[in-house]
Order: structure tokens, then sequence, then C-alpha cells
């Protein structure tokens, strides 16, 4: 028995790491690698093993880092079952849609320029030649027969010699920590995945559970360095934010992951005009991919906790009221350029690397009576990153820009565990563990988590960097 890390090693993105068993492999999640340009293209484009030689992929949940390489990893020849929850199931079919989607205009753009330069006889750009799209939205399609939802805590058989199970995970709507019980001649070992583990007490969804007993732990380390602020001091300070640039007549712009955490704000907004905490002012949210995400978590109330439920109980819509707008066409979208503040734009991407969003921060981060509110983790090299440092000039479409909004960010409302969640959620399984692996991390991070499970439990915690192999 064989773990192989390819993804998320010694950086956040990318999730991917290969089991062995008697000769045949396994796939816990299949994600994009997000960075700098020209590295991610590679990294996704090229896969360290013949993808037809896969047996099965066991996926802990939806979002791109995650799951958007599966339709690349089915062109090149997996045929396949792929594991998840129903949640996620759900959810892979628009975002991987999307993210094709993406692919495809990315591809078509880059080609127009391309040509255009060349029949200017423009000199040729460093790199510069016609691309395809890293996969197409039929592509997309020929993944979607391969799901195979699985209950939570059903013990399920992949093949012989390797039972999974999964567990809430707390992070996102149907995301899953998994336990795989392996057997290979004669010898039996367990090995757990936490997937990106979240925080208990986070909007919609319910807290994370704990995993049974195992001897291996792979184990994400997004936060492993620092402490949150309390959830509860998120409804606060949302308040305050939109009622300070309410008040100086500024538009408050939100890049949000269109997954869980678009709907997470959309329901806390609701509660703080409900209370009369902040104005009924318009909010929109701005992506069509968070459109129908949302179709997809109206579909799964089941997924919720108390506190959504509570909506569902009173005969309300948890993510829709009447000062909120739901926007797919893009001339809508234009449209939002020529209002006047104050109100909120919701638009994806999370990390400011596609999408709408860009076009509604190059319209407004040079306005100071504006504000930029990051509402998650942003990624090295990242357009995200860049806001949030609070350079001067941040690069919008290739033009620089100057920054002169305001910028807030509501850490708190992170879907990854902090440094103490996470060593609490370990402690019922720490006793028996042989070796924990620290993934979806940046260095600084992994060291200074590493140093904390060493203090707390004794364990020995391994940073694996991509392509190394350990026997199991």
């Amino acid at each position: 028995m064989k773990l192989t890390f390819w993804g998320a090693a010694k950086t956040v993105t990318g999730s991917m790491h290969q089991l062995t068993v008697d000769g045949k492999c396994y796939l816990l999640d299949c994600g994009q690698y997000q960075g700098r340009r020209k590295e991610a293209e590679e990294r996704n484009k090229n896969f360290p093993f013949p993808c037809r030689e896969i047996s099965a992929v066991m996926l802990s949940h939806a979002h791109i880092d995650h799951s958007g390489n599966l339709p690349l990893l089915v062109k090149n020849g997996f045929h396949g079952p792929i594991y998840a929850s129903a949640g996620t199931a759900d959810l892979c079919r628009p975002m991987l849609a999307d993210s094709a989607s993406i692919q495809e205009k990315d591809a078509a753009f880059l080609n127009k320029r391309y040509l255009r330069r060349k029949s200017l006889n423009v000199g040729a750009e460093a790199g510069d030649h016609m691309v395809e799209p890293l996969y197409t939205v039929e592509n997309a399609e020929a993944t979607y027969p391969l799901f195979r939802p699985v209950p939570l805590h059903a013990p399920t058989a992949i093949a012989p010699g390797i039972r999974y199970q999964s567990f809430e995970a707390g992070h996102m709507l149907g995301s899953t920590c998994m336990l795989l019980d392996l057997e290979s001649q004669g010898r039996k070992t367990r090995l757990g995945f936490t997937g990106d583990l979240g925080r208990p007490g986070l909007p919609i969804i319910r807290d994370p559970e704990p995993l049974s007993a195992a001897d291996y732990l792979i184990m994400e380390s997004t936060y492993g360095d620092r402490v949150h602020e309390p959830i509860q001091s998120v409804r606060e300070k949302l308040a305050h934010i939109v009622n300070r640039t309410y008040q100086r007549g500024g538009k408050i712009i939100v890049p949000a992951f269109a997954v869980g955490r678009t709907q997470q704000l959309v329901l806390m907004l609701h509660q703080l005009i409900n209370a009369k905490e902040i104005p009924s002012f318009p909010i929109f949210v701005d992506s069509p991919l968070a459109v129908n995400v949302t179709e997809v978590f109206r579909k799964h109330p089941e997924l919720f906790n108390r506190e959504a439920q509570e909506f569902l109980t009173n005969h309300e819509d948890p993510f829709g009221f009447s000062r909120l707008t739901y926007i797919r066409d893009v001339e809508q979208s234009k449209a939002l350029n020529d209002l006047h503040g104050p109100f909120m734009i919701i638009s994806a991407s999370g990390m400011c690397e596609a999408g709408r969003v860009l076009h509604h921060l190059k319209n407004n981060v040079g306005d100071h009576r504006n504000t930029v509110l990051i509402t998650g983790y942003q990624a090295e090299n990242t357009l995200g990153r860049k806001i949030e440092e609070q350079h001067a000039e941040v690069p919008i479409f290739g033009d620089p820009m100057p920054l002169r909004a305001e910028v807030q960010k509501l850490d708190a409302l992170s879907g990854h565990a902090d440094r103490e969640e996470m060593l609490t959620w370990m402690k019922p399984i720490a006793g028996g563990l042989k070796k924990v692996f620290l993934v979806h991390g940046e260095p600084d991070q992994q060291v200074a988590f590493r140093a904390a499970i060493r203090e707390r439990y004794g364990l020995e915690v391994i940073i694996p960097e991509r392509g190394r192999s350990f026997e199991l």
C-alpha cells in the first residue's frame, strides 16, 4: 500500500493524492492548481500518471481546487466511478460546466489576440501561440455520469481491499472527511483524509464531525499558524463595514466564492436587514455560477444547520429577500457600472482570478468611497492576495490600477478551521495515529502547524514534497 502526493503539497491548491493498493491506483481528489498562469497551465495539463490506470476517485468536496481537473482526467481516458456525497455530486455539475466554459472563453480570447497580432505583423510575445482549452463543456458533461453519490457514514466497498466511509467536514455544502479501510496481503491499515476541514458555527452548514480511529491522517493546514476571530464577531463587523460605506455613498465589492461563501453572506445580510442593523439597500449577486449553485443549496435543506432550517420553518427563503437581485445576464452585469452607490455586489471568483468580479474591481478600486471586502483565503500570487496586502497598484486585465478603495477582511467567515480548531478536531484520534501528513497549506503555515501537533500530541508529522511516496 503506497500513498503519493501530487497536489496541494506545500501549496494550498490542486488537491490530488494517489493511493495504490495491490497494484491498483485510486485518487483522493482531482483538483486544479491555481497560481501563476504558466505554472498552473503546465501542472494542470500534465498528469503524472496514466489517467486510464486510475480505478476510482474519492472526492472530498466540490471546490475547483479539489474537483476541477476531473473533466481532464476523463478526457485523458479515466472511466471509473467518482465517489462523493450527494451534495458534492450535485454541485459539481454547475461548477465543472462553469470551469469548462471559462477554459473555452480564455482560449478563444488568447487565440483572437494571437491572430490579430499575427495579421498586423506585430512581433510575437514570448510563448505566443494558438492554445486549446484545458477541457471543454463536452468533457465536463462526460464526467457527470461517473458520479456515485454515497450517504454519510455508509461503509462502501470500492474494490477488494478498499472500503470508503465519509463524515461531515463542515467546510461547504456536501463537504466530507473520509476514512479508508485498506487491506493488502493480510495487512490492514486505516487512512483518514480531512479534505478541507471547516469551523464549528459557520452559517448554513453543519459542524465538522470527528473521524473514527485511524493509523494515518492526511490533514489540511491552510490556517495552521493562526487563530481566527470568533464566528460571533462576523455579524457585528459586517454590519459596521456596510454602515460605514453606506454613509459615504460608496459601493461594496465582495469577491466571494460562488459556492458556500456567497450563500453564507446572503443569509447573514438577510438577518441583518431583518434586524434593522443595516439599511435595506440594494444587493446584487452577479455570478451565473452562484445563481446555479444557490439552486443546489435549495435542493439540499437536509444539509443545513439549525439556524438555516429556521428560515424554512418560518416559510422564508434564506437565500432570497426583497432587496436582493441575482444576475445571470452579462448586459445586466455591465449595467451595474452605471449605477450610483450605495449598494453591494457579490461576485466570483473568490481569489479575483477570473469572472465578472474583475470588471467590478477595475471600475471601483480607484474610488476612496468604495470598499473591497475580502471574505476568504487568498492564495499566493493571486490578485486577491495583492488587494488583501493593499498594494498601491494592482494588475487587473494586465493594467496597473491604483488601489484607493478601503480594503476589509472577514477572516472569521473562513471555511477553513484555524490551528486550535484543527488540534481540537484531531484529539479523539490523535492517540492512535502513526503519522500525520500535512497538505493544503503554504510552507510557513505547515511548519508552524507541525510544531503545534508535535507539542500537543507528540506525533510524527510529515510535510510531503510533490511526487513523494510513502509506504503504509
